[in-house]
């Protein structure tokens, strides 16, 4: 306990009230009125600090006993509670308590604390030159008497972090204003009570955090708290709940609770009562109803996340201010990033909503209630050059590790437009530096750091082959399978990944380190769901938690979970001593988890493996929810691309056939489309076209122009060069921003023969490919016109072309002949000369062999429109689309 104090050292005892700590800076300042006054002055503030701990803590006598010696101070602040043991808090700008002892630790040169049976002891001493003595750190002492461990599981320590520190401020207020106290309805006895079961409970969570591995943010705790301690843990919780009512109503100085502060405090306290009492544990990530405190939430809130962002986000602090936002975002509103970081929120609002945002936030912080948490709100958003975004608004809480509350805001645009300019990775500002494992509080300079400069030669290579992998190819299943192929080789002996679709649960992936080990297949595909009660390591990673680390592995058969069944039975036939099993967290929320197990029981997974395993799956988890966010709006969008295709006609005397494939190098849907359709009198209407651009506005655009050119078609029969030009008038009224090309082709009866003419024109598009029966090809160059929407006032030409008995016409878009690199021409030509060899084939095989000759490696969707006239009146069956 540093030096021993030396028989006469000045002393005194005070009672524990608040003007104490005034009573004890007098007396240090008498004591030490020989001593430098930098050390007087340093040593009559840390007392100060350590009575008011005592006196707000140990609610006891305080002994107060100071003493100089050959230029050094020495300070000793007892107490009668060796029970009450010291919580030290790590050391931020925003903790509303906890501030005693860092000051200690950062001012004095040594110091500590001694319990003894009936008494402990805080000590510091002041050095005014070197040497330095030895590192010094706080002693934690665990609850005395009989204890209850109660399990907590999936607790996400930033949110632990952020509802202590609010509580604590809380009770801070209500014991140093009596008043407050008062008006909250809450009696002396009960504050005091309060208090001191707050004081025990943050012990007892210290002392189990420090058990635990460092830099995991979501924690399973194993906490031992007093026997009998669930009615006072109740009774703090009615007090809380009181003063946050009292604090809404604004009698207190204190900010009420956040909703999801509020609803983690009452899980807590529940769980701590409830388990005292003999009930059963529930996991947070089974709490529902909690806006901001979602289980993809679970880990803390980091700058880096909102930079990496798919979608446009802007996060704020709790005073209003932009404190990280993503290109997108900033894009998206006319900003850069740089210029919009440390301005007010509001300088993205409209004007005529500015005074109600800020009300709207500052009811928030009043009140704790919030009416667009958790929702999205359909808002206009303000760009740099004054116009109006329309945008939909999804806000939630996040915390951040020091204990701030972070509100995290992502806008979806709601009109079709122009995407915002893709900024490469090397040119995105950054808020903040490159991301690295996350360091938790830790209630003592004694807890545990891993040290990883023996292992970076290993696990860099490791980091740089998952990077790879994940980047050589765009195909979601083929990411999975070479990553996991990656890590079996490096870090475990197989892996499995299981990602959530909708709830359900689909095994996507196992890889094992043995090439020539055959997995059974029953183990890929749709799992059990989960459920809501089961503690087993792999639901609660989907629901949030995690990584979690598991040093044994249970058999097969001692669950009752089905989900946790499947899951042993794969342990169980590819063996098994540790694993890890963590989350893969998207944009906004856990989409799978990935499983490292390891076989060899003499090189397992320790807690010390933890944070580089966290921070590696990290980044394996942004490459596979790209891919996965990629695939899923490529095949959405080819979805609706093919919703706005017709159905073909059935047309006596022809076949039609017809195909389109999307581009397999972007996800957007496309302007390309065929239309074909018959007209009162008889005739068969072919359409191809192709509106330029690829979005959403493309499409809208395209759809708009084929209902138009239907519409014109129908209204009265004309020649094709004819309709083309009411529809040019039309789109140039309509949408004169809009550029298209189009053919536009009538089949007619010549003469009632049964062999049709064809009379078609083309508006700047790709002339029809004819191909004759015997292998001779030519394409139709007559009746070309301008593009749709250059000038509508240009009379357009039709042609008339025949159509021999079994010959071929193709009708296409630009992606089957357009290569980069590659000229128009020379793309056309091997068109035709294929299309020759494949006169005598049927339609749909024609039409399939030119989709695998030139489709493979098209940059743009392909559209084909093939008809064939039979040979005599009545021949040929007439066929619908395939796709």
């Amino acid at each position: 306990m540093g030096t021993s104090a030396p028989p006469g050292a000045p002393s005194q005892r005070l009672p524990p009230e608040a003007e104490s700590a005034a009573l004890a800076r007098r007396f240090v300042r008498s004591a030490l009125r020989d001593v430098v006054p930098e050390l007087r002055d340093t040593a009559e503030l840390l007392v100060d600090e350590l009575v008011t701990n005592a006196v707000v803590h140990a609610r006891a006598e305080v002994e107060v006993r100071v003493w100089a010696a050959e230029g050094r101070v020495y300070a000793r602040i007892g107490d009668s509670r060796p029970e009450r043991g010291l919580v030290p808090h790590d050391r931020h700008p925003y903790a509303c308590t906890g501030r005693g002892l860092a000051l200690v630790e950062e001012l004095a040169t040594s110091y500590g604390v001694h319990s003894g049976e009936d008494r402990k002891t805080v000590w510091f001493e002041l050095w005014p030159d070197p040497p330095a003595p030895p590192t010094s750190a706080w002693e934690t002492v665990g609850p005395r008497g009989r204890t209850v461990t109660v399990a907590l599981d999936d607790v996400p320590y930033a949110l632990y972090w952020a509802a202590q520190q609010q509580w604590e401020g809380t009770l801070r207020e209500l014991v140093l204003a009596p008043s407050a106290a008062d008006r909250a309805g809450i009696r002396p006895k009960e504050l005091l009570a309060a208090r001191e079961t707050s004081q025990v409970l943050s012990a007892c969570m210290t002392a189990a955090v420090q058990q635990e591995a460092p830099d995991t943010t979501t924690l399973s705790l194993a906490v031992a708290f007093p026997a009998d301690a669930a009615a006072a843990a109740a009774a703090l919780g009615q007090v809380l709940d009181r003063a946050d009512m009292a604090a809404r109503r604004g009698d207190l100085l204190t900010l009420p609770a956040l909703p999801q502060i509020r609803a983690f405090r009452r899980w807590l306290l529940a769980q701590i009562v409830g388990q005292l009492s003999g009930r059963h544990p529930t996991a947070w990530t089974l709490v529902r109803g909690a806006p901001g405190a979602i289980p993809a939430k679970l880990a803390p809130w980091d700058a880096s996340e909102v930079e990496a962002a798919n979608v446009p986000t802007v996060a704020a602090d709790d005073g209003n201010r932009i404190i990280a936002v993503n290109n997108s975002a900033a894009n998206l509103l006319g900003w850069s990033a740089h210029d919009l970081v440390g301005r007010r929120l509001t300088v993205l609002i409209p004007e005529h909503l500015r005074e109600r945002h800020v009300a709207g936030f500052s009811a928030l912080l009043l009140t704790g209630e919030s009416r667009i948490l958790g929702r999205s709100i359909p808002m206009p958003a303000l760009h740099h050059d004054g116009h109006a975004v329309p945008v939909r608004l999804a806000v939630q809480t996040q915390e951040a590790i020091d204990g701030r509350s972070v509100f995290v805001a992502q806008l979806t645009t709601t009109t079709a437009g122009p995407a915002p300019p893709y900024a490469p990775p090397g040119s995105r500002y950054a808020t903040r530096a490159a991301p690295g494992p996350v360091h938790l509080p830790t209630g003592t300079k004694k807890a545990r750091r891993v040290t990883v400069d023996r292992a970076v030669s290993e696990w860099l290579p490791l980091f740089a082959d998952a990077s790879a992998a994940l980047n050589s190819t765009p195909d979601l299943g083929e990411r999975m399978r070479r990553v996991c192929h990656v890590l079996t080789q490096w870090l475990a002996d197989w892996c499995a990944v299981d990602l959530l679709d909708h709830g359900e649960v689909e095994r996507a992936c196992i890889v094992h380190r043995d090439p020539h080990l055959v997995i059974p297949g029953g183990h890929l595909g749709r799992l059990p769901p989960i459920t809501d009660t089961t503690k087993a390591p792999l639901p609660r990673v989907l629901r949030g938690a995690g990584p979690l680390l598991m040093t044994e592995i249970p058999a097969p058969g001692r669950t009752n979970n089905p989900l946790d069944a499947r899951q042993l039975e794969l342990v169980g036939e590819l063996g098994g001593s540790t694993a890890v099993i963590a989350p893969l967290r998207g944009d906004q929320e856990v989409f799978g988890a990935l499983t490292l197990v390891r076989t060899d029981d003499e090189a397992p997974f320790t807690k010390d493996d933890i944070p580089l395993v966290a921070e590696l799956v990290r980044g394996i988890a942004v490459g596979l929810d790209n891919a996965r966010q990629h695939q899923n709006t490529h095949a959405n969008a080819e979805h609706l691309q093919r919703a706005l295709l017709p159905e073909l006609p059935r047309a006596r005397h022809l076949e039609l056939v017809a195909r389109y494939v999307p581009s397999s190098t972007t996800a957007k849907i496309g302007g390309d489309w065929y239309d074909a359709f018959a007209l009162p009198g008889g005739d068969t209407v072919l359409v191809i076209g192709d509106v330029s651009g690829h979005d959403l506005q493309a499409a809208v655009a395209m759809s708009t122009l084929r209902n138009m050119l239907r519409g014109l078609a129908v209204d009265r029969p004309e020649p094709p060069g004819d309709v083309l030009h009411r529809l040019d008038l039309a789109s140039h009224t309509l949408s004169p921003r809009s550029t298209a090309t189009c053919v536009y082709a009538l089949l007619k009866d010549a003469g009632g023969t049964g062999h049709p003419d064809l009379h078609h024109s083309s508006a700047g598009h790709l002339p029809p490919l004819l191909v004759t029966p015997e292998g001779g090809a030519h394409y139709l160059e007559s009746g070309r016109g301008l593009l749709i929407g250059m000038d509508p006032d240009i009379p357009r030409p039709s042609a008339c072309d025949p159509l021999p008995p079994r010959s071929t016409l193709l009708l296409f878009t630009d992606g089957l002949v357009e290569r980069r690199g590659q000229s128009l021409g020379i793309g056309l030509e091997l068109l035709r000369e294929y299309a020759a060899t494949l006169a005598r084939d049927s339609l749909d095989v024609f039409c399939d062999e030119l989709i695998i000759k030139f489709g493979g490696d098209a940059t743009d969707d392909i559209a084909l429109l093939a008809l064939r006239p039979s040979g005599r009146p009545g021949e040929g069956p007439a066929t619908r689309v395939r796709r």
